[in-house]
This record gives C-alpha cells, sequence and structure tokens, in this order.
C-alpha cells in the first residue's frame, strides 16, 4: 500500500503552479520583447487564464485547475499552460487501464486517485520556430506513487543546430541526476512520440519518462523538478532566433500539415488526452493541445 504522502502531494502542486507562473511571465516577455519582423505590428498576446473544476459523480468537488491560453499574439499563435491538482476515484475504464498498463494490484477495491501537473503546448506564428510540448506530473493511488513527464521539440522545418541546443539543454539538467538518465529518456521519447500510423515521429524528440518511482520521493521529485526547470532555457532561445525570420507561403503551409500530424497524435495516442477525458476533467483543457489551425493533404 502506498503511503497518504499529504505534505510531498501539497509540495508537487506548488512546484507545478510555480513552473507555470514562471513560464506564462517568460512567454509574456517575448511578446513584449518581439519589435521586428514578422507580426511585430499586433498587439503583444496576453494570458487569459480560466479556473476549471473536476466534479465527482456525486457532484462533489474533486479539484480543478487553471487554464492558460494566448491566442493571436505576436510570437505565439496559440499557446496553453494548464496547471491541475485532481482526485477522487477512478472510473471502471480508467480503473481498468491503469491496471492493465501500470500492473498495479487492487484498483477496483480501492480506485482512490490524485494527479498534479503541469501541462503545456505552443503553436507559434512563424513557421521558423519550433512548436513545443512539455509536462511534468505526480500521480497517487493507495498502491502506488509516481512522477513522469518531459518535453518535445516539434519544428515544422527543422534546424540541426536547434535540435542540437534542445537536447545539449535537456541532457545537463538530467545529467545532475546520473548519466544514465539521459540516454534512456531519449530513447522513451523517441519510442513515445512516434506517430504508427504515418510511420515517423512527431517531430525531433525530447525526454519522456512515466512510472517513475525509485522509493525516494525526495530524489525522485528532485529530478522531475530539473525536468522542468530545463524546460525554458532549451526552449527560449530558439523563439528569440528565429521569430524574426521572414517566410513565405510554402513554410506557412508546411507548418499546417505539420499540425495534422500534431493533432492526429494527440487524439489517437497521446495518454494524457485519454485519462482527462475518461476521469472527467474540463474537456476544454485537455484538448487545449490542438493547434488552431491545421490541414490535411
Amino acid at each position: 500500500m502506498s503511503e497518504d504522502l499529504s505534505q510531498e502531494k501539497a509540495r508537487a502542486s506548488a512546484w507545478f503552479r510555480e513552473l507555470r507562473d514562471t513560464i506564462v511571465a517568460a512567454f509574456e516577455g517575448l511578446e513584449d520583447s518581439h519589435s521586428e519582423g514578422p507580426f511585430a505590428d499586433q498587439p503583444a498576446g496576453r494570458f487569459e487564464v480560466t479556473e476549471t473544476k473536476r466534479s465527482a459523480e456525486d457532484g462533489s468537488d474533486a479539484g480543478g485547475g487553471l487554464m492558460s491560453v494566448m491566442r493571436g499574439g505576436r510570437v505565439f499563435e496559440k499557446v496553453g499552460v494548464n496547471v491541475s491538482t485532481v482526485y477522487g476515484t477512478l472510473g471502471e475504464r480508467a480503473q481498468n487501464a491503469m491496471a492493465a498498463r501500470k500492473g498495479i494490484p487492487g484498483m477496483k477495491e480501492d480506485p482512490r486517485f490524485w494527479a498534479s501537473g503541469i501541462s503545456l503546448v505552443a503553436h507559434m506564428q512563424n513557421p521558423h520556430c519550433p512548436a513545443v510540448h512539455m509536462n511534468t506530473r505526480m500521480f497517487w493511488t493507495p498502491h502506488a506513487w509516481w512522477f513522469g513527464g518531459g518535453s518535445d521539440l516539434n519544428p515544422c522545418l527543422e534546424y540541426d543546430e536547434d535540435t542540437a541546443h534542445f537536447h545539449a539543454v535537456q541532457k545537463a539538467h538530467c545529467d545532475q541526476h546520473g548519466e544514465a538518465h539521459y540516454p534512456r529518456l531519449k530513447a522513451w521519447a523517441d519510442e513515445y512520440f512516434f506517430v504508427p500510423h504515418r510511420g515517423r515521429a512527431r517531430g525531433v524528440g525530447g525526454i519522456f519518462l512515466d512510472d517513475h518511482c525509485t522509493g525516494d520521493w525526495e530524489a525522485d521529485f528532485s529530478f522531475i523538478q530539473d525536468i522542468g526547470r530545463a524546460f525554458l532555457p532549451a526552449y527560449q532561445p530558439l523563439v528569440e532566433k528565429r521569430r524574426g525570420d521572414d517566410f513565405g507561403e510554402a513554410e506557412k503551409d508546411a507548418q499546417l500539415v505539420h499540425r495534422g500530424l500534431y493533432a492526429e497524435y494527440n487524439l489517437v495516442y497521446d495518454r494524457g488526452t485519454k485519462f482527462g477525458l475518461e476521469t472527467g476533467h474540463d474537456a476544454n483543457a485537455v484538448l487545449m493541445s490542438l493547434p488552431p489551425l491545421a490541414k490535411w493533404v
């Protein structure tokens, strides 16, 4: 049986909110500082913040969070940064999926759960700027607890130097906890963010882990914090470098087609999307990751 971990849960939830606040401020700063190049004459974008609520089947409170979405900015066409802390009991479908995928016994007898995390997806105005995804989370049941998440880069126009920078920053943060982590998490991301029906990766990879529980909560929490801390230094310099580049119709078309691939993955394969919908979380928050415009050929 898993310990209750009440204090640890509170610390994890507070950290995800802190990370959210840091990223939101940095992204609004990118909007303010974009003064030359495409879209610079538009008003600087700002996040619209909405509280989300999850209700149990009997109507009682089951947690919630903040959905923060910016649309039509100078740099970001659509970006969402969501945090949530939800709890209650898993429905039968989610119980079965959890027990089957994670091998957790006793879910039917005691299906309580608690989950907290941050989820971010950014779709950019300029097709030279890569789209990106990041999430980190903690999950608890009476039978087990674990951390998961990571981040991956999704450019429609690939630049080798940008990919190298993104991965180098991820590696540096992982290496603080042991040099064996990065190669394993990179390989995991390559496998997880693969689109089987297209026979190709969603992007140029990153890092990903799930079910991370060594039994040392402090060490595991420190690790997931550093995965979150890696995000801005890995991603922000790429946006600053590319946001002023000129582009034409061909580049914009490539961006829209790539967004179609991204949408296919999130709707068909992404575990977070499935879990959010199965557990009754706000559908708009769950589907925040979908791009504002996309096309298929």
